[in-house]
């Protein structure tokens, strides 16, 4: 399927892990490790990987807050093991070698596998873009993306981080969270808002998650990117069981909302939920179980 020339949507950055040093960032998470050289090279991995432009090791300095002269020589390390890449100038920018890890990962995520086999196998929203994503706390981790070609202003990408309230896979999921749990994971305050439509607080959230429960389907009405529509619905493997359904990942299709009326919207919510009852079914799910309040 064709992609989109149209602008892309960077992955937001994952909290870096840090290590109990006097050099690490005040701000930055303290993780007890009894090997800081390897939780230091992550943080560099991580650093580089959410960076817009490859950086030099005087932004990974000021990026993980250790000193130069040791991350000098990891750095080194890691571009001969393929972890990194030193381009022309002394910039870094990921390797090849993480490419394999990536690959490995998603070739062992069962979900990810059937996915793929199901959207080899079907007709459904060929013409649309589809997206496949995991909860990873208050954010959606995309697995698998299928981009359309109509110009929605975003490519998805297999890696990308978004914020679960304002996505529809993410209301999705969150619509077989129990309540308080959802309360829980906003107490401190909703993510920034990525348009004027983001829903803009915890109780409006739970209402939203309210009319997933009910309708089977989630709708993200331009609260991700303006102009565009999204439908999403829950997906269950067979780890859960009838009394507390809780999703493991969630399918949506995306569509310009200057096509999407009342009808319309309610035959795709209805066709998106029958593609994630199916989905669910392969890994071992039954009939669709009620989410909790």
């Amino acid at each position: 399927m064709g992609k989109n020339r149209s602008d892309t949507i960077a992955p937001m950055p994952k909290t870096a892990y840090a290590v109990a040093a006097t050099d690490a960032p005040d701000t930055a998470p303290v993780l007890k490790s009894t090997s800081p050289a390897v939780v230091r090279a992550v943080q560099v991995l991580d650093a580089v990987a959410v960076a817009t432009e490859p950086l030099s090791l005087a932004d990974l300095t000021r990026l993980t807050g250790a000193p130069k002269s040791s991350l000098h020589g990891m750095c080194d390390t890691l571009v001969q093991l393929q972890l990194l890449k030193r381009l022309p100038g002394g910039s870094m920018s990921l390797g090849p070698h993480v490419m394999g890890w990536a690959n490995a990962f998603l070739s062992q995520t069962r979900i990810t596998e059937e996915f793929r086999t199901l959207w080899d196998g079907t007709d459904a929203f060929h013409d649309a873009t589809v997206t496949l994503s995991m909860l990873d706390g208050a954010e959606v981790v995309y697995l698998a993306c299928q981009n359309g070609d109509r110009p929605l202003g975003v490519t998805f990408r297999i890696g990308m981080r978004l914020p679960a309230p304002y996505t529809a896979t993410g209301k999705a999921i969150l619509g077989t969270v129990p309540t308080a749990e959802v309360r829980r994971l906003f107490a401190a305050g909703m993510p920034a808002p990525l348009t004027r439509a983001s829903v803009a607080s915890v109780e409006a959230l739970i209402d939203e998650l309210d009319q997933v429960r009910s309708l089977g389907y989630s709708v993200d009405n331009g609260q991700m990117r303006d102009g565009m529509t999204c439908f999403g619905a829950p997906v269950f493997d067979a780890t859960r069981d009838t009394t507390r359904a809780r999703a493991v990942g969630a399918i949506a299709v995306s569509y310009l909302t200057s096509e999407i009326d009342a009808s319309t919207g309610e035959r795709i919510g209805t066709q998106v939920r029958a593609l994630a009852d199916e989905l669910s079914s392969r890994l071992g799910a039954g009939r669709s179980p009620r989410t909790q309040d």
